[in-house]
């Protein structure tokens, strides 16, 4: 697997966003020996209370940046990892090297085996959720808790908006992916020129695009989707999962909308829990809302005990 790494000299001097960078490495999983670099965010105390942010397409850790501190203050250990073909991840360089179940397995292995996080309180927005959610299904006894934030785990036994095909669509087909535009237009709050261009830093061509232009053809949309069945096994494990599951989806998000209806329904570590619905927030809450988001979290890791 051929895979590339965006120059460190594209992350110097980004807006808010002081964290020295981490690694470890995982497998491919293409057969041939080769290793990924992952990177992650780690702050917070050692023996705190482990919260996993989780982001989504086409952003990486940079858009939980004004969560960190204040959940550290809070005594946790944040940890943010980007998903391979992201951020300063390493870049897989052909869209067939992508797919839903590697990137389950990447993140396993970054998070699970060689960080060893346990007791976790997984966060996850967009991909973060549809990835994060299923490292807890398939390993619940290293989490704790979770708060799906304008998230969902689809099967593709229930049609997705028109929208949805529009979006995937754009990412297979446009010639210019222009990621902090994108993530600009997905935001209610404006992103200034600084901010758009750390979105853009890990991509400097096209040739370091295939994950995100991956990632919306991953989606299971139809009930004999490759990742389909597992996803179908993950929702078993979430129809008796009794540890705290809280919702925090925007008010202003047109892709996500109602599916915090479906966790709370489905979920029983949902029933009878205080649920948040994030007043002014767009798809990524966590740029327009993090202050609100990160209280929620809060709350939640402190339940805990």
């Amino acid at each position: 697997m051929r895979a590339l790494r965006t120059p460190d000299d594209r992350f110097a001097h980004l807006p808010d966003f002081p964290y020295p960078p981490r690694y470890v490495e995982v497998d491919d999983g293409d057969g041939d020996g080769g290793r990924l670099r992952v990177h992650h965010i780690d702050e917070g105390p050692a023996g705190g209370p482990v919260v996993l942010l989780m982001h989504g397409e086409p952003t990486w850790a940079y858009l939980y940046r004004h969560m960190v501190e204040p959940l550290v203050a809070a005594g946790c250990r944040v940890v943010v990892p980007d998903l391979v073909g992201f951020g300063r991840s390493d870049k897989p360089t052909e869209v067939a090297d992508h797919t839903y179940a590697r990137h389950v397995e990447w993140m396993r292995q970054a998070l699970l085996d060689r960080l060893g996080l346990d007791g976790v309180t997984l966060v996850g927005q967009d991909w973060g959720g549809l990835i994060g959610l299923r490292l807890l299904a398939e390993n619940p006894a290293r989490f704790a808790a979770a708060v799906a934030a304008n998230t969902f785990l689809p099967t593709g036994d229930h049609r997705a908006p028109d929208a949805f095909f529009a979006w995937q669509r754009f990412a297979r087909e446009t010639a210019d992916f222009p990621t902090g535009r994108i993530v600009a237009g997905g935001s209610a709050v404006p992103l200034s020129d600084a901010e758009v261009a750390a979105y853009d830093a890990p991509f400097p061509d096209r040739s370091y695009q295939a994950g995100p232009r991956a990632m919306p053809q991953l989606v299971p949309t139809t009930p004999d989707d490759p990742a389909a069945d597992a996803n179908r096994r993950a929702w078993a494990v979430l129809a008796s999962w009794e540890k705290p599951f809280v919702t925090a989806f925007s008010d202003g998000d047109p892709i996500t909308r109602g599916g915090d209806r479906v966790f709370q329904k489905l979920v029983p570590g949902a029933r009878g829990r205080e649920h948040a619905t994030i007043v002014g927030g767009a798809h990524f809450l966590q740029q327009d809302r993090p202050v609100e988001l990160a209280a929620v979290v809060v709350d939640v890791v402190r339940s805990l005990g």
